[in-house]
């Protein structure tokens, strides 16, 4: 059995029991404040603010509020995008710089990869993050997007837009000698799609799961997922209409409910046409 203790700010703490709130157990010991037992892992919060993560998945579960040694620190601008996989609203990329005096702030909100945190806690912690630390967002809209598709493909149009990104965050502060990205394909296939771009940031460095070693990366994922959010949230007032998230069976749903109301040529305008799904449901 794998066992993991870790010392947590009250930020980190909060942020533990609203992740895993729904899986808290009785327990009978004096010095433990909460105990949870999701999936293959106990955890259990000590009053000293320690927790204990026990089990098979332990270490997945304390990856999200490891500290990352500050003295080892190195100054990098990263980037993430938000909404790809999901049928109804934009795609949202966001590339941000951490300086070695952002660590310790960043940390004591439980920055980590945004699939760890919940939606409810994105939106409490995104608008201190962009306080903070300088980012640069980008916002491609589901009508531009059907117009693009057609000759970009989804990842020329990542490419394009991380690539912006980080001039546009070049113009509010000096881009560091690090530059992470997501990776999402190919360095040379990257290039490739931005080879009649008129500027380029080179030199990036492209890594998977690039959120859970580089802070910047996932401060721009948090970002980006806030953004797609609020997006999301300003669409259904506008159109008084509950979209789901994703591509799947819900998604199948709501496009037939949404073209009876407002009619398949409104759908360019709120969703990302070229998905499966349109296929899916006949249209």
């Amino acid at each position: 059995m794998n066992t993991i203790s870790l010392t947590l700010s009250k930020s980190q703490q909060d942020l533990l029991h609203t992740l895993y709130h729904e899986y808290e157990v009785e327990n009978n010991n004096a010095y433990i404040a909460h105990q949870y037992r999701p999936m293959d892992c106990v955890i259990s919060l000590y009053t000293s603010g320690k927790a204990v993560f026990q089990g098979k998945s332990a270490e997945e579960y304390a990856s999200a509020f490891q500290i990352t040694e500050t003295t080892s620190f190195e100054e990098h601008a990263g980037s993430d995008e938000v909404g790809t996989g999901d049928f109804f609203g934009p795609i949202c990329v966001c590339a941000a710089k951490v300086t070695k005096k952002d660590v310790s702030f960043l940390e004591s909100l439980g920055v980590k990869d945004s699939k760890q945190i919940t939606d409810e806690v994105i939106l409490r912690i995104a608008p201190q993050i962009m306080e903070r630390v300088p980012y640069a967002l980008l916002i491609l809209n589901n009508a531009k997007y059907n117009e693009v598709n057609p000759t970009n493909n989804m990842n020329e149009m990542k490419a394009k837009l991380h690539n912006q990104c980080y001039i546009n965050l070049s113009k509010k502060t000096a881009l560091p000698k690090k530059i992470v990205i997501d990776q999402f394909c190919e360095e040379k296939t990257y290039y490739r799609y931005l080879r009649d771009m008129p500027y380029v940031v080179g030199n990036i460095y492209f890594t998977p799961r690039a959120e859970n070693q580089f802070l910047a990366v996932a401060c721009g994922a948090i970002i980006s997922r806030y953004a797609f959010l609020k997006s999301m949230e300003k669409m259904s007032e506008t159109y008084h209409f509950s979209f789901p998230k994703g591509a799947g069976s819900a998604v199948d749903e709501a496009i037939l409910k949404f073209v009876k109301e407002y009619g398949k040529e409104e759908l360019r305008n709120v969703a990302k046409l070229n998905f499966k799904n349109i296929q899916k449901v006949g249209l």
